[in-house]
């Protein structure tokens, strides 16, 4: 199957913004994206908006977008509450997310790993009703902030967890970016062999420099699909030591999916540029520094 791409700028890459995008803003990014020829969006999330107030405004973006569109974007949950209420307002994508590691998931969602997974029956239900689709994110796939490595076998037991039956992909969440290639092939194929049959997503981080050789790995391992955001915006409020996710512009440049040209390419690096102006935050993409070199005979630098 051929690598898609799932930009995540508008929910993993604002959550640390320290300033917020306008809807209106959203919803156009969301458009941009579509055109250039991303498969598919993250476009937000249903955490509480005192704790995360960028994405306060996710339903609102949803309510914007046309069913073909909403057909295209997931939106973050971690209850079966937060599904009903995004399906209530347009959502059918929904991505339900907890951590391999008890510390994490009590910081990030409020209780353990054992009772996210309880609940997710109730979610898929309640997802089946409005005909939606489930993935299952496992977050700290790899390493906890506070626990440390994650032992394999704990994903192992999430991923043949009968409770987890009905999602359509597996996400395996590099939360930290603290994940080395053989790790990440190693446990992208684990989920591609317990969950034959459905899309493997691979999220990572660039803490240490690595976003770009860790999705290479999970390509290798299985993955269907790669996150990244717009000049390496993000990381998680919840997870010290965490930096941005690997950027959209240097997956792209490394990967060149049928649909990009050095015109497309351009309009992504231009919009990852706008962005992280716009929010005054620093744009991490390396492939973006290499747009903007002097090196003018070669395709893919952009015209002054």
């Amino acid at each position: 199957m051929t690598l898609q791409y799932r930009d995540v700028t508008l929910r993993d890459g604002l959550q640390l913004a320290g300033k917020p995008l306008p809807t209106a803003r959203k919803v156009r990014l969301v458009r941009e994206l579509f055109a250039l020829g991303v498969e598919h969006i993250e476009v937000g999330s249903m955490a509480r908006p005192d704790l995360v107030p960028t994405l306060a405004d996710t339903l609102d973006v949803v309510a914007a977008l046309n069913p073909e569109e909403r057909d295209r974007v997931w939106v973050w949950v971690a209850t079966p509450r937060h599904v009903e209420r995004a399906a209530a307002a347009g959502v059918r994508r929904f991505q339900y997310c907890f951590s391999a590691s008890d510390s994490h998931n009590r910081a990030n969602i409020g209780r353990d790993t054992e009772a996210s997974l309880a609940a997710m029956p109730d979610a898929i239900a309640a997802a089946a009703d409005v005909e939606g689709s489930v993935q299952l994110c496992i977050a700290t796939s790899f390493t906890c902030p506070f626990e440390g490595d994650v032992p394999v076998e704990r994903i192992a037991g999430i991923l043949t967890d009968p409770r987890t039956e009905g999602a359509v992909d597996v996400v395996i969440c590099d939360t930290l970016g603290q994940a080395h290639p053989s790790e990440v092939r190693a446990r992208v194929g684990l989920a591609a062999r317990e969950r034959a049959g459905l899309g493997v997503v691979y999220h990572g981080h660039d803490t240490w420099g690595l976003g770009v050789v860790n999705a290479a790995a999970a390509a290798d391992g299985g993955a269907t699909v790669v996150d990244g955001a717009l000049g390496g915006l993000g990381g998680c409020p919840f997870a010290p030591g965490a930096s941005g996710n690997t950027a959209t512009e240097d997956l792209l440049f490394a990967f060149r999916p049928d649909w990009l040209t050095p015109d497309s390419f351009g309009e992504v690096v231009r919009l990852g540029e706008e962005l992280t102006t716009t929010l005054e935050e620093p744009n991490r993409s390396r492939a973006r520094s290499g747009a903007r070199s002097r090196a003018k005979a070669f395709p893919w630098v952009l015209p002054e």
